[in-house]
C-alpha cells in the first residue's frame, strides 16, 4: 500500500488541479482505491483493508492513502487531490466537497447517517495520573498544561473544544458560565498542534500534563507502548462521529470497500484498535477485548453524560457558525483572546 502523508498531499494539489484530476480512479486503475482520511485513522485502516482484500469484492484491490489534519485533507480534495473515499473527522469537511460538486447531496442518507467510525473525547494523562486529573474542572487548575489540536486545521480539535464547553452545560450551566470556563481552559493551553496525531506526538514527547484526545487514539498509543499514557473518561463527554463519503465517480470496488467498513466484521476490526462500533451494527459486533484499553474486557464504558452534536449543539451547521466562525465564533474569539 502506498501512503502519502499530509504535507506531500497538499503539495500535490496545484499539479493535480491543473490536470483536472480530483475524483476517483480511472478505468486503468479500477482496482485501486484512493482513501483520503484524517490523521489518526492511519493505523486503524490497515487491518480493515487487509481483511477486505481477503474477500471476493476485495480481491486484487490496492489502496493509495493520504492522512492528515481533517480540514486540510478536505481542502486538498476540493483542490484536486485524488480520492475515491474521504473518511474525515467531522461532517463540515465532507460538506465542503458536496458544495464543490464532488460528493452527492444524499451522502448521509444511509443506516449510519454518513459515518464510518465513532469514538468519544477522553483525557490522556501521564502514566499513573500524577496530577490526579479526573474532571473538567481539574483541567483549569493552576499548573495543568493542556494539549489539544488547533480547530483551524483539525477536526478533532472541534470535538474536543465542544466537549469542554458542553461539560459546563451538562452540569447545569449556561453559555455565560461555559464561556467563563473556556477562558480558564484556554489560559492553560500548553500546545495546539495542527492535527490530532501531532497533538499525541507532542504529548508523548513531554509537552503538557493532559491531552484531549479521541478515545481510540489513546488506546492505540497504549497498544504500542502502555507506558506512554493512561486515559480518563470524564463524567461528561461528546460522541465523536467521523464522516465518510464516496466521491461521485467512485468505482464499484470503492463502494464495496465502504460497505465492508460499516459491516459488523469491519466494525469489529475498528473496535480492536479502539473505535466504538457504530450503533447500527453494535449488537452484531458483540463483546470485543481491546488491548490498550484501561479495562480490555470492558473497553467502552459509557460516560455518565454523553453529549451529541445534533441533540446538544443543534447539528454541525449551527455549531460551526456559533462556535467556530472565523470572525464571530464564540470559541474562535476566546482562543484569540487567550493568544492561542
Amino acid at each position: 500500500m502506498k501512503k502519502i502523508k499530509a504535507a506531500a498531499a497538499l503539495a500535490a494539489v496545484g499539479v493535480l488541479a491543473l490536470t483536472g484530476c480530483g475524483s476517483s480512479s480511472s478505468a486503468n486503475d479500477a482496482d485501486t482505491i484512493n482513501i483520503v482520511g484524517y490523521s489518526v485513522l492511519d493505523e486503524a485502516n490497515q487491518g480493515v483493508e487487509k481483511a477486505f482484500q481477503e474477500t471476493p469484492d476485495g480481491k486484487g484491490v490496492t489502496f493509495k492513502e493520504s492522512y492528515g489534519a481533517s480540514g486540510d485533507q478536505s481542502r486538498a480534495v476540493a483542490g484536486g487531490l485524488k480520492a475515491d473515499e474521504v473518511h474525515l473527522s467531522l461532517e463540515p469537511d465532507v460538506q465542503r466537497l458536496v458544495d464543490a460538486g464532488l460528493v452527492d447531496n444524499d451522502w448521509k442518507d444511509n443506516a449510519t447517517k454518513g459515518d464510518c467510525s465513532q469514538s468519544i473525547v477522553v483525557f490522556a494523562v501521564r502514566k499513573g495520573n500524577p496530577k490526579h486529573i479526573r474532571t473538567w474542572a481539574d483541567l483549569t487548575k493552576p499548573g495543568v498544561g493542556i494539549v489539544t489540536p488547533n480547530p483551524a486545521s483539525s477536526g478533532s480539535a472541534k470535538w474536543n473544544l465542544l466537549a469542554a464547553y458542553g461539560s459546563q452545560l451538562a452540569s447545569g450551566g449556561n453559555d455565560a458560565s461555559a464561556q467563563a470556563y473556556m477562558k480558564k481552559f484556554f489560559a492553560n493551553i500548553a500546545a495546539m498542534p495542527d492535527s490530532g496525531r501531532d497533538a499525541t506526538t507532542a504529548f508523548t514527547g513531554g509537552t503538557g500534563d493532559v491531552l484531549l484526545s479521541y478515545e481510540n487514539e489513546a488506546i492505540l498509543a497504549r497498544q504500542s507502548d502502555p507506558s506512554q499514557m493512561d486515559y480518563v473518561i470524564p463524567d461528561s463527554s461528546l460522541l465523536i462521529e467521523n464522516s465518510c463519503a464516496l466521491l461521485k465517480d467512485a468505482s464499484s470496488k470503492a463502494k464495496a470497500w465502504m460497505a465492508f467498513q460499516k459491516s459488523a466484521e469491519g466494525q469489529k476490526l475498528y473496535a480492536e484498535t479502539g473505535y466504538r462500533p457504530l450503533d447500527s451494527v453494535a449488537k452484531a459486533v458483540g463483546t470485543v477485548t481491546v488491548k490498550g484499553a484501561m479495562d480490555p474486557s470492558n473497553p467502552f464504558p459509557e460516560p455518565k453524560k454523553l453529549l451529541t452534536i445534533d441533540k446538544d449543539f443543534g447539528g454541525w451547521d449551527a455549531a460551526n457558525t456559533k462556535y467556530f466562525d472565523e470572525n464571530d465564533g464564540i470559541l474562535t474569539k476566546l482562543q484569540a483572546d487567550a493568544g492561542q
